[in-house]
């Protein structure tokens, strides 16, 4: 796949690695307001998000959301929002990020039945979508403009 690298990187795309777990969940390191997290790559997800145990730990300042969640088994969750946070991914960097909190114990307690590490949160479309996203599974890199 180098010529599906030389070609992205002419056009200024940005290299970031993810791993594939045990359970075919695709794992990517993202800095949030210069504090390292595991996340999910979730292409099904409309929005990124972290759970609320991490809004400290992110430095977010969480507002109040009329939106409910739905996802893996789960729906009409409590949300909160979360503007104007930086989202860092490799060397790709979006400076007015908006992140959705809500609860991923069900996301994390999955994981854990399966002996994998818990997630900080999820990437979603918004970041695939807004930085043109190419996925290249095979060699487990994700490009972003």
């Amino acid at each position: 796949m180098k010529d599906l690298y030389d070609l992205l990187k002419k056009e200024n795309y940005k290299k970031i690695k993810f791993k594939v777990t045990k359970t075919h969940h695709l794992l990517i390191k993202a800095t949030i307001n210069g504090v390292k997290g595991d996340f999910i790559l979730d292409t099904g997800a409309s929005n990124s998000c972290v759970g609320f145990e991490s809004i400290q730990l992110f430095k977010l300042t969480a507002n109040h959301s009329k939106t409910k969640a739905a996802g893996a088994g789960a729906v009409g969750m409590f949300t909160q929002i979360s503007k104007t946070n930086q989202l860092k991914l490799g060397n790709w960097k979006d400076n007015d990020f908006n992140l959705v909190i809500f609860d991923l114990s069900h996301v994390n307690s999955a994981l854990e039945q399966h002996k994998v590490k818990p997630v900080q949160g999820i990437i979603g479309a918004d970041v695939l979508i807004g930085g043109k996203a190419v996925i290249d599974y095979e060699g487990r890199f994700l490009y972003l403009i």
